[in-house]
């Protein structure tokens, strides 16, 4: 087994060196899915429809991706298969003679691919004690999404991202989105994104403009919701929400603000349903019924609305 990162990978893309197997692992969904986008440019955009399948492993078996990577290209040196939720077909759940002899004939591909065509298989996680597992590990070439375990990791992937962009940054608005994200890499591709939308076409981010994007949330006042709601303002007591949970308020403490508001600011003819609300939300929320920032938005709707 060969392992790359994602950059590695892209420059094979950009070379057309490719190897006849990849796997492409991680947590970041959207960095997976660019990804294998981006096998899809060793194809003229042309003869793409004829050269390139798209598979989904939780509808499709081992058998129909051996097949699809079995057909020959048609006026290209090379086809492309991309299975995405790979891991539902490499395990699949129900164990019979048929699933049994899918996974042989993929073992059997694996030992020995076609050479006109590139596998893709795109994987959350793989069951490792599989023999089936094993054997892809051993014949594909790994890419592996970033993993961040800290604040400077996360920092350094701000730098790349926004350089991928096509933009620069500067260092302290680098550290300063890192510091607010955390080495969290779905919340870290958020406000980057935010960030590059709000700058535009400027060619460099700055620190001003993280501290304008960012600001609200990095120095948030812990009472905007509940004053917003006590001005029946709905708009702007979404948005504080938002802000508040993005920063990692716990549930309750925001639930307890809102209890707060009902106890004394709400109007006399208000407050048995204000109280059922809260009722029902906490319960809600100790019963894991919804999403505990879902559940506390309807809430606030409720408050505000009446």
């Amino acid at each position: 087994m060969s392992a790359v990162t994602p950059g590695a990978a892209l420059k094979q893309i950009a070379a057309g060196d490719l190897a006849p197997v990849y796997l492409v692992l991680g947590d970041d969904d959207i960095e997976k899915a660019e990804l294998a986008d981006a096998f899809e440019q060793v194809v003229d955009e042309g003869l793409r429809a004829f050269n390139v399948e798209r598979i989904d492993g939780a509808e499709a078996t081992l058998r129909q991706v051996v097949a699809a990577a079995a057909a020959l290209p048609m006026m290209a040196a090379r086809r492309i298969v991309i299975v995405r939720r790979a891991e539902r077909c490499l395990a699949p759940k129900r164990e019979s003679r048929a699933t049994a002899a899918d996974l042989a004939a993929f073992e059997e591909y694996l030992a020995d691919p076609y050479p006109h065509a590139v596998l893709v298989l795109v994987a959350a996680g793989l069951d490792r004690r599989r023999r089936t597992t094993a054997r892809l590990l051993e014949a594909a070439t790994q890419v592996t999404g970033d993993v961040l375990a800290s604040v400077p990791e996360a920092e350094r992937w701000v730098r790349r991202r926004v350089s991928a962009a096509g933009r620069s940054i500067e260092p302290a608005a680098a550290r300063f989105v890192a510091a607010r994200a955390g080495p969290d890499l779905p919340r870290l591709r958020g406000e980057v994104e935010r960030l590059l939308l709000f700058v535009g076409d400027e060619p460099a981010v700055r620190l001003d403009d993280a501290r304008m994007v960012a600001g609200p949330a990095a120095a948030h006042d812990d009472w905007a919701v509940a004053r917003a709601i006590e001005r029946g303002q709905t708009a702007s007591a979404l948005k504080e929400l938002a802000l508040i949970m993005e920063s990692g308020a716990a549930p309750y403490l925001v639930l307890g603000q809102l209890a707060w508001v009902v106890r004394t600011k709400m109007p006399n003819h208000r407050i048995a349903g204000a109280v059922e609300s809260l009722y029902r939300t906490d319960l809600d929320i100790k019963s894991s019924v919804g999403d505990p920032r879902v559940l506390l938005e309807r809430l606030v709707l409720e408050l505000c609305d009446g």
